[in-house]
């Protein structure tokens, strides 16, 4: 069964925009992309909120399209994955993972 992991965060006061996003394209989605149990991997800036003047309450959002979720356990216990892990604890605030199942039809 295919499962998707949403991932909703804002960046830490100290962390540019600038510096994230550099660091979203030259580490984390290479990365997370080279991982068998993943199909895919994307992140979307937040830009507004559709019909209202409102700002988005998250910055950011990540989309990962497991195709095993057993597998991606085994992948993100690797130290490769566990120092971006990190990395990204330093660079977002109280990030949210939100586990989900593709409906099928």
């Amino acid at each position: 069964m295919r499962q998707k992991i949403i991932v909703l965060f804002n960046l830490k006061k100290n962390v540019t925009v600038e510096d994230y996003e550099k660091w979203a394209r030259t580490v984390d989605m290479p990365t997370v992309r080279s991982l068998k149990s993943v199909n895919n991997f994307d992140i979307l800036r937040c830009t507004g909120m559709l019909m209202s003047e409102d700002a988005p309450p998250y910055q950011y959002i990540e989309i990962i399209d497991v195709n095993d979720m057993e597998q991606f356990g085994a992948d993100v216990s690797s130290p490769k994955i566990q120092e971006v892990a990190k990395q990204f604890g330093d660079i977002a605030e109280a990030p949210l993972f939100i586990l989900t199942e593709i409906l099928e039809n």
